[in-house]
């Protein structure tokens, strides 16, 4: 790291040789991590599980996209605690909220008793959900738990032992859910044999197809050759419970899926009563422009599993289902915490936010800006393959060739890394894209800034790579 990423810098100016003049927001008062950092940093590594960590940002405080650590850097955050954030770091509205739900009731046990807030946020989720048939809810503490409670659902009300799933999805890991996950080696690796019965066709990745073809002269064969290969062979139809896909892949790339998709998908799938199950854990929640990512495809899903964004950092998850596919007995399934009366309240507040700040509408707004400004630098680095997304959930996919498209994780890796030293955090996802997940508040100036940040983290990786 260079003398001048050293030395703690007017708060006006990022600590990075060569970097722009009079940054809108970065501050950089020492290395990331600082001397508090590291401590943290060696302290959270002897005593906590092996898990994903990402970067050595030490999070102290945080407002709206701005991160500031331990050692007093402000920090530019574009992954939104991983799609969590949609209204941003500690929204007023939301603290609020939080804050007078605990003064009157934190948990009550939402499955055996009742409390106003939890009937009240099913009745939103329910009318908010896609098509005209009646919906239930039911209310877990995760994305993978919503997950599992689907996988569950649709089991009990077909019999049928089989889950289909598109390789490369994410949706969670825990034992059932991996049976669905198929994104990465490391997540699946050691674990078998899962809790059984999930199987997968290749995903529709149209920038890198895995049958060598081109949209739209394919004619979705991706799609068509689940009916005229897999279920003639070793795929019975009448085994398969449920169809369970993000409407926009996540963790497994940022892929998104020609809008006809799911409309070719589910005539297929409806004929023998299988189900589909939209997951709409990171792409939901407004994050592509919409309520639900799945209503960009025109099609109405069975059921839609949600957490992420929906409680604006407090834990809460859901499963919104057609009410004709409720349990007809109780203890077939439940929890204890889910609907919990101060993650409830925090998700009311995070609909109000939603709406009295248009923040589907800024999405939109704003992602349409994000996306140009990085297809401006796909214009000067060769080694940025493609970018792609909806909303705010776009990925620039990096390649050491471009018409190979062979993956570039190195390059990708260092750019990660020369990004959050220069102030900006951003995730990577699939084998060698990284994610832009601003929260859905976000400017202009603050997308402008972190474009200016990820140019440098660029031109950096590249020079520290060798890569061409």
């Amino acid at each position: 790291m260079s003398s001048a990423v050293k030395r703690a810098m007017p708060p006006t100016t990022v600590a990075v040789t060569g970097g722009p003049k009079n940054v809108r927001g970065v501050v950089l008062k020492t290395p990331i991590p600082g001397p508090k950092g590291k401590a943290v940093v060696d302290l959270d590594t002897q005593y906590l599980m092996t898990s994903t960590k990402t970067a050595p940002v030490v999070a102290q405080s945080a407002k709206g996209v701005w991160v500031t650590d331990v050692d007093g850097n402000r920090i530019l955050d574009f992954t939104s605690g991983v799609g969590v954030l949609g209204t941003g770091h500690c929204h007023p509205a939301v603290v609020e909220a939080v804050q007078n739900q605990a003064k009157e009731l934190m948990h009550f046990a939402g499955t055996d008793f009742y409390y106003e807030i939890q009937a009240r946020l099913a009745e939103k989720l329910a009318k908010l959900a896609p098509g005209k048939n009646p919906k239930k809810v039911f209310f877990t503490n995760s994305g993978t738990e919503s997950v599992e409670a689907a996988v569950k659902m649709a089991r009990w009300n077909t019999q049928r032992p089989l889950t289909l799933g598109l390789i490369g999805s994410f949706h969670g890991r825990s034992m059932g859910a991996l049976t669905l996950t198929s994104s990465k080696p490391a997540q699946r690796r050691r674990f078998n044999a899962y809790t059984g019965g999930g199987v997968h066709i290749p995903a529709p990745t149209c920038y890198r197809c895995p049958y060598k073809l081109e949209y739209p002269s394919c004619d979705l064969y991706c799609a068509k050759i689940l009916e005229e290969l897999y279920f003639n062979t070793v795929l019975p139809p009448e085994d398969i419970a449920a169809f369970v896909a993000e409407p926009v892949i996540g963790e497994g790339g940022y892929v998104v899926p020609p809008k006809e998709y799911f409309q070719v998908m589910q005539r297929m799938l409806k004929p023998h009563g299988i189900l589909h199950v939209s997951d709409e854990v990171q792409a939901g929640m407004g994050r592509t422009g919409k309520w639900w990512a799945i209503e960009n495809f025109g099609v109405v899903p069975d059921m839609i599993t949600t957490a992420k964004a929906l409680g604006s950092g407090m834990p809460i998850g859901a499963m919104v289902f057609d009410a004709k596919l409720d349990y007809t007995y109780q203890g077939a399934h439940s929890n204890t915490y889910g609907g919990n009366a101060v993650g409830c309240a925090a998700s009311l507040a995070t609909f109000d936010v939603f709406e009295r700040e248009h923040l589907l509408d800024n999405a939109t707004k704003q992602g349409a800006y994000l996306t140009k400004r990085l297809k401006e630098l796909q214009g000067k680095y060769d080694c940025i393959g493609d970018v792609r997304g909806l909303g705010l959930m776009v990925a620039t996919d990096f390649v050491k060739d471009r018409t190979t498209r062979e993956h570039a994780p190195k390059l990708r890796d260092e750019v990660e890394k020369q990004a959050y030293q220069r102030g900006l955090v951003l995730l990577g996802c699939g084998r060698s894209a990284i994610r832009f997940i601003p929260a859905l508040i976000v400017k202009e100036p603050e997308i402008d800034e972190a474009v200016e940040i990820y140019e440098q983290a660029v031109g950096a990786a590249l020079k520290a790579t060798g890569a061409n």
